[in-house]
């Protein structure tokens, strides 16, 4: 089975995460897949294979030389993102792609093009998988999944590939940011690892966001509207009120690269209570916190303004930038950057406007540098991957397998 094959295989599995159901994994679907990538595991003969009752599955390529060489790992994770389902994905390939508008479906006018998409002209001539514009596609991460699992093949197939112990890591609920949360680092038993579950081809990442959750309740008092001057307070205007108090271009639509935003995902309310979620972003530890800041501090404008209680913040941190817990071990991102070079990749080395699985463990004890998979468009109807990337990637996880243990040979 090739590596594609297993790809469009993989696909075929619903494994959407839901954030509300407070359970791990999030969804029985998720299940079913590991499940799944369980007996393919075993079907290819890795050691010490493990599915807990949280999803986690792990497993084990031994090494092939007697050198003591770190175990290292290589981690996916299984579900897809609750924006847009994944349910009865049918994928294509569109061969040789030539720069033109691609239909994903005529009967509804849904069109994947250039003009709106401008990264689909990095990828003329090469073969695209897309959707059927009804689901997303998957590449996130089951492109990553694909290709580590294949890497695993190709490493078995060719033994004259010297490389020490492999571990490999697929976990569930990512998407909804709990995918760290109950993975078994000592279980897991590993020096370092890379999450396979980047961009475009190239990208390097061991940087990404500090990242925390406010969640804003505003009391209002409802009275009747023709007796209620002096007296009502609209909780759904003071809410409006407490949005403009932040600055209006540090938003994400306003924002690249190393600066940060704070972003409204959710409003919910009427005159008597309005309940406005945020998350906040910086790369920059100390700019992080003085943005949690602001946030109190508006809070406590508005206590001012309309009364103590009217307003009140739940601030939560989610995950920190792993950076400082990768800057000391800067040979595993040496490591990654010359196997993309040795098999003809240009490295990428840029700051993830987000967070992956490999942030939480980084600071879990596992530092974990994150590599391309090759899908763009993520979360949507327009997602897609071109087959050249999956198979970049997939390559990239044989080299780095190859150059550890060359490097800790000579050691």
């Amino acid at each position: 089975m090739t590596v594609i094959d297993r790809f469009l295989k993989y696909v075929s599995f619903d494994t959407q995460s839901d954030e509300t159901t407070d359970v791990t994994p999030s969804t029985a679907k998720q299940m079913v897949f590991a499940n799944y990538l369980k007996s393919e595991l075993e079907n290819l003969g890795l050691e010490d294979i493990s599915l807990d009752s949280n999803g986690y599955l792990f497993g084990t390529l031994p090494a092939n030389i007697e050198t003591d060489v770190p175990t290292i790992g290589f981690i996916a994770h299984m579900d897809t993102s609750p924006d847009m389902s994944g349910a009865n994905v049918h994928p294509r390939i569109v061969s040789k792609y030539d720069g033109e508008d691609i239909v994903l479906c005529k009967e509804d006018n849904i069109i994947l093009s250039p003009k709106q998409f401008p990264e689909l002209l990095d990828h003329i001539g090469e073969d695209l998988i897309v959707t059927d514009g009804h689901t997303l596609l998957g590449a996130d991460d089951k492109a990553g999944i694909a290709e580590i699992v294949g890497a695993i093949d190709y490493l078995k197939s060719h033994p004259e590939i010297k490389h020490g112990r492999i571990r490999v890591g697929f976990n569930p609920d990512e998407e909804i940011g709990l995918g760290a949360h109950k993975f078994n680092v000592e279980k897991f038993k590993c020096k370092w690892a890379y999450t396979m579950d980047g961009g475009e081809v190239g990208e390097l990442e061991f940087e990404n966001f500090n990242a925390a959750s406010a969640k804003v309740t505003i009391k209002g008092l409802n009275v009747h509207p023709g007796y209620a001057k002096n007296k009502m307070i609209n909780s759904l205007l003071v809410a409006h009120e407490f949005i403009s108090m932040l600055p209006v271009d540090e938003i994400p639509a306003s924002t690249e690269g190393y600066e940060g935003f704070y972003h409204l995902v959710g409003v919910q309310g009427d005159v008597e209570q309005t309940v406005l979620s945020y998350i906040i972003r910086d790369h920059d530890r100390l700019k992080f916190e003085n943005r949690k800041k602001m946030i109190a501090l508006c809070v406590e404008e508005i206590n001012r303004k309309y009364g103590d209680g009217i307003a009140i913040v739940d601030l939560k941190d989610q995950y920190y930038n792993m950076r400082q817990q990768i800057e000391p071990l800067m040979y595993i991102v040496d490591i990654a950057f010359a196997a993309m070079q040795e098999t003809g990749i240009e490295p990428k080395i840029k700051a993830i406007r987000g967070g992956t699985d490999g942030a939480q463990l980084s600071f879990k004890g596992l530092p974990c540098p994150n590599i391309f998979a090759g899908g763009l468009n993520f979360h949507g109807r327009y997602e897609f991957v071109p087959i050249q990337s999956i198979e970049k990637a997939m390559n990239v996880i044989v080299k780095i397998a190859e150059l550890t243990a060359k490097r800790f040979s000579e050691i």
